[in-house]
């Protein structure tokens, strides 16, 4: 129950008790003191009955998504995805968005040209902040309607698998990039040794310009790569991998006489566009740094070692997942086999 006092000031006291819970704010007019005091009423009966309390009048889900990224400090291509999605998005009213409204966002989308895999990742991200308001802000908002469009997708035959890439760079790439950075004495970024420390060690860009001195055991020439990319939990997922010779010998060479600080100190954005660029300049094309990693892990397996051994060295923790990076060739095969046959 609402009680209002006008305060010498001529503003108005509210206070209000329901259900064991007390509520009181000051306010210029009484139509504005009675309108929140119905407001916090309703949420409150919601609360007792529903376990949920009623979406505030006007929240929109911008400002949901804005509370979600405030309080999960989502990595930066998670945020950049928030802060297209709350411009896509954000002007809807979160107490009216249903699997209608959605659907009605699907089509508008799909429309555009966008593939299944990119709006479906989307829609799997919008999912995630309503499961959120519902949870953890325990707003009464209908928190599967993001999934069920997702769902929808499959329903409409739209393809929301990427599509495996099998390219790797051929020999006479490497050598062709490799020449351009050694005899470019411009050249910041030391490229040539980036691509090759990522051809010895199968590491994503990331993680390799990421690496801490601090983390590197001479004795035992390792590394900790902290927070490695997991499709379940990535913070925490910190693992201890061996720097075999090639990449060993690269390492020491950028350490030099250092004690902490980054072995490699670059934006492994930079590392990426440097690497594009001079794909580009040198027409090869279709090739991206995250293809060295294929041709890493192919030649993991072509050394002899065994599946548990590449998946430490390549962060896989799943066979199939790490299956995609060996497409094997018939010829491959029919060497293999030809080659057991005349050691006999």
């Amino acid at each position: 129950m609402a009680t209002f006092t006008q305060l010498p000031s001529g503003k108005w006291r509210v206070q209000v008790r329901v259900s064991g819970l007390y509520k009181g704010a000051t306010f210029q007019l009484k139509r504005e003191a009675q309108a929140w005091a119905a407001q916090v009423e309703a949420n409150a009966t919601s609360i007792v009955q529903t376990g949920y309390q009623n979406v505030p009048q006007g929240y929109s889900v911008g400002k949901l998504i804005d509370a979600y990224i405030e309080d999960t400090d989502p990595h930066s291509k998670r945020r950049s995805l928030l802060i297209k999605l709350k411009a896509d998005v954000g002007h809807y009213q979160l107490a009216k968005v249903n699997s209608a409204i959605l659907n009605d966002y699907v089509n508008a989308r799909l429309k555009t040209g966008i593939q299944g895999v990119t709006l479906a990742y989307d829609l799997s991200t919008l999912s995630a902040v309503l499961k959120y308001g519902r949870i953890v802000k325990k707003l009464n908002i209908d928190a599967t309607a993001a999934r069920d469009a997702r769902a929808s997708l499959s329903v409409r035959k739209v393809e929301t698998r990427s599509i495996e890439r099998e390219r790797e760079p051929s020999d006479e790439e490497l050598s062709a990039l490799y020449a351009h950075w050694e005899a470019n004495a411009r050249q910041l970024i030391p490229m040539a040794d980036l691509v090759r420390f990522a051809l010895a060690t199968a590491m994503r860009q990331a993680e390799i310009c990421g690496i801490q001195i601090e983390d590197v055991d001479v004795k035992n020439k390792t590394v900790v790569i902290r927070d490695r990319k997991d499709p379940v939990r990535k913070l925490g997922n910190n693992m201890t991998v061996p720097l075999l010779p090639d990449a060993w010998a690269i390492a020491v060479k950028h350490i030099g006489k250092r004690r902490a600080g980054k072995v490699f100190d670059y934006d492994h954005r930079s590392v990426c566009a440097s690497f594009t660029r001079t794909c580009t300049k040198l027409g090869i094309k279709d090739l991206h740094f995250h293809d060295l990693r294929h041709r890493a892990i192919r030649q993991l397996f072509s050394a002899g070692l065994a599946i548990p051994e590449v998946s430490l060295l390549s962060g896989h923790k799943n066979w199939k997942i790490l299956a995609r990076y060996v497409a094997i060739k018939p010829s491959e095969v029919h060497a293999k086999f030809a080659r057991g046959l005349t050691s006999k």
